[in-house]
């Protein structure tokens, strides 16, 4: 391809942000060009902003070292120098709504990390293996905020993609009622053990917001496009609990589900073991090539060992067994800050730079 397309990454500095910085690196497309924080981040270079609180393995990239962090709530400023942004700001949430429609409305597409538009009705929330379609409703956003090529486009919740793509690959059986429990590494909070060494040798069983969000962003995920809008989905329907454990990368969940139409074991692992979606089929630089992938092991998959499988990228899935009052369970894991956070973005900026909705300004 031609010259990379000039990425912004407005947050930079948090622990997500950073995360960008490092997936961005030596991006086969995308070049970071532009970081922006708050004013007090304002005016130094990127180095200095987070050198000491850099969270990432590994250094800092050489080529984000010198870049001057500029102020996010500066919009024109930082939009002339990019073809589109990703945010990652901690701010309420009135503010990141908009803060990100003030970046769209400059003509720069904006692919969020952040939860504050997940209900706008007409800004797609997307898994691109699972929901690519919602991306048409890209068209009906760009009336409404009277732009030709700024838009907003979000990520889900980390911790539903633990356990969503291995429900979403066994649709055709129709489930009906999922239980979940999800078992969350303290990076999801933005925290490491430094941080946060109230959570050495303890397990918090409250993640606040966090049920609604596992029980409800499913639905959206299997909603419908209808008159340039998402209508959500009403079945299954999901019960949920979100404890916080003492690990530092990968979000667990342990999942009951009922059929309507029953499958044998051999179905549900046929289904996951074919599974891909349309990242897969463009090839996309941060897609996993499989996608689902399922351990027969026992005692697996297990946090440690399986949160880095396909770069990150990649969903672990165990421990299928017929179950006395559900139909099935199965454990399921997920990388939170690669698949779920930073890495899912990425993938989503790549599917629509694919599908021709980020282009060079």
């Amino acid at each position: 391809m031609g010259e990379k397309l000039r990425a912004g990454i407005i947050g930079g500095t948090g622990m997500v942000g950073q995360r960008f910085v490092q997936l961005l690196d030596n991006h086969p497309w995308f070049e970071v060009t532009a970081i922006a924080a708050s004013a007090g981040s304002a005016g130094k270079t990127y180095e200095e902003a987070v050198s000491n609180r850099w969270k990432m393995d590994g250094p800092i990239p050489e080529q984000v070292k010198q870049i001057v962090v500029q102020d996010a709530s500066k919009v024109e400023e930082v939009a002339s120098s990019v073809d589109f942004v990703f945010c990652a700001v901690d701010m309420k949430k009135e503010e990141i709504t908009a803060l990100e429609e003030a970046y769209a409305k400059t003509g720069t597409p904006v692919v969020s990390n952040n939860s504050a538009h997940r209900w706008t009705s007409d800004v797609p929330m997307v898994i691109p293996e699972i929901n690519p379609e919602h991306l048409n409703v890209i068209e009906a956003q760009r009336k409404r905020l009277g732009t030709s090529t700024g838009f907003i486009a979000v990520k889900p919740n980390c911790s539903i993609q633990s356990y969503v793509p291995a429900l979403h690959a066994l649709q055709a059986f129709q489930p009906s009622e999922v239980v979940v429990s999800t078992y969350q590494a303290i990076s999801g909070a933005g925290k490491n053990f430094t941080d946060w060494p109230e959570m050495l040798d303890n397990v918090i069983p409250y993640i606040g917001g966090e049920e609604e969000k596992s029980e409800q962003e499913p639905l959206r995920i299997w909603g419908r496009v209808e008159n340039g809008e998402i209508v959500k989905a009403n079945e299954p329907v999901i019960t949920s609990q979100c404890i916080r454990v003492p690990v530092t990368d990968g979000h667990l969940a342990t999942v009951f589900v009922k059929f309507q139409n029953k499958p044998t074991k051999e179905q549900i692992l046929d289904s996951w073991r074919q599974y891909s979606g349309r990242p897969q089929e463009l090839e996309l630089p941060s897609a996993p090539k499989q996608f689902i992938n399922y351990f027969e092991e026992e005692n697996r998959p297990q946090t440690k060992l399986d949160r880095n499988i396909e770069n990150g990228m990649g969903v672990s899935v165990g421990r299928l067994r017929e179950d006395t009052v559900y139909d099935y369970k199965f454990v399921g894991l997920s990388h939170n800050t690669l698949r779920g956070a930073a890495g899912g973005a990425v993938l989503i900026a790549e599917l629509l730079k694919a599908e021709g909705y980020i282009q060079a300004k």
